[in-house]
């Protein structure tokens, strides 16, 4: 069957593939910690009470019927004073764009801004650049992160790639690795960003930077920082993407939102528009409701964060301890989002059976079929398949789950020569 060269080139998701084999191997019996997509088991975290009870009232008073294409306006000037009151940030509702979750504001952003062959930069790893990057026809830049840095990028690495570049597509806390951008080095970049504008012409277009925050509320004793409000000449400049998947672990909700230049967002909300990518009504007004009682929202968010980090601190520490005992592994310490950074390094070695762990993936199937771990290469999102780092994701497991699984672990590494 002929399909067109952009469906047949598209390359499918390497997380969904790992999943669905842990998902078999559970469904004969197995027992596994499934550390891999970035999802929450509504049974350990479920989302906050009234946010349940405001669906259901949204829903019995008939908000059923299409939402406005940018979003209800309840909800825009709930996120308009959410942002001046959490980043010191002012857009207006006209600013803002509401949509079913974070993808469509970063795919219709990408299709805004980004004409067939003009050029993306992006570091590595980083989350879905690279497909977004072949939907739109991108030419691709990526930009090799280290662990010296916590896989952050600067903007001495970013600047040599700047030079003509039409989007670069940051996120902080990172997805995958937990980690933030201090403020100097994002200002750096920022200064980066304004140079390489201020060196444009005016029949040339500017360079934007697509910043995702969306899980700027999940941080650890680190402050979130953005572009604007370390430059605020970076204000025409930055197209923001935020929303509640993460901070509420409301993944199947789907209410997230982008807000930037009024012009961009404008081109953005016809997008969406067409791709029909809304959120549903309901959960927009009971969003909106949800949020402007900041009391309750603090409350959850204190107690949402302490489940999450104790079970990101129960890995770190658990890797921690496996490197002091010897074995070639580390961690980066947790500061945001859901996600622990793991180097295991023991691609090229052999396992009981006499099988050469070639690569990330055979070293993943490894862990998952001997440990009952299941983690994600950051082959997956971006880098090598010899590199030896590994995402986890703690949103799927118990902090019952992690402690089980760290002494298979060990067992596992034990018996490999």
């Amino acid at each position: 069957m002929k399909v067109s060269k952009l469906a047949s080139a598209l390359v499918g998701s390497e997380i969904i593939k790992i999943g669905n084999e842990v998902n078999e191997l559970k469904r004969k019996g197995a027992s596994i910690a499934n550390l891999t997509i970035g999802d929450f088991d509504s049974n350990i975290y479920p989302i906050p009470t009234e946010l349940k009870a405001g669906i259901v009232n949204a829903y019995n008073d008939n908000q059923t019927n299409y939402p406005p294409a940018d979003g209800v306006l309840q909800l825009r000037q709930t996120v308009s004073e959410l942002l001046k009151d959490r980043f010191g940030l002012d857009y207006n509702t006209n600013s803002i764009l509401v949509s079913g979750g974070s993808r469509p504001l970063i795919y219709s952003a990408y299709l805004a801004v980004v004409d067939p062959g003009d050029t993306v930069v992006f570091p590595t790893p980083s989350w879905n650049n690279n497909h977004y990057s072949h939907l739109s026809s991108a030419n691709v830049v990526t930009v090799e992160t280290d662990a010296a840095n916590n896989f952050m990028p600067t903007a001495s690495q970013l600047k040599p790639h700047l030079k003509g570049a039409t989007l670069l597509a940051l996120c902080s806390p990172l997805n995958p690795t937990g980690t933030m951008f201090a403020a100097d080095s994002l200002a750096e970049i920022c200064d980066v960003i304004l140079a390489e504008n201020a060196s444009r012409g005016a029949d040339e277009k500017p360079l934007y930077l697509m910043y995702d925050q969306i899980y700027s509320l999940l941080t650890f004793g680190k402050e979130h920082v953005n572009p604007v409000s370390l430059r605020p000449a970076m204000r025409e400049f930055t197209i923001f993407v935020d929303g509640t998947s993460k901070c509420l672990a409301a993944t199947g909700v789907r209410v997230g939102w982008g807000f930037g230049p009024e012009d961009i967002i404008n081109r953005m909300k016809a997008l969406v528009g067409h791709m029909g990518a809304w959120a549903p009504k309901a959960e927009q007004v009971a969003m909106a409701n949800y949020f402007n009682d900041k009391t309750q929202v603090d409350a959850f968010l204190t107690s949402f964060k302490a489940k999450i980090q104790a079970s990101l601190n129960a890995l770190y520490n658990g890797f921690i301890e496996l490197k002091k005992e010897g074995f070639n592994v580390d961690a980066v310490e947790p500061m945001g989002a859901i996600y622990l950074t793991i180097k295991i390094d023991y691609i090229g070695k052999t396992t009981p059976e006499g099988n050469v762990l070639k690569d990330s993936n055979d070293l993943t199937f490894y862990l998952i079929n001997k440990a009952g771990a299941a983690l994600v290469p950051f082959s997956a999102f971006g880098n090598e398949h010899s590199m030896p780092w590994f995402r986890a994701s703690v949103g799927a497991c118990s902090l019952q789950d992690i402690v089980d699984m760290l002494p298979r672990i060990k067992n596992a590494l034990s018996a490999l020569k």
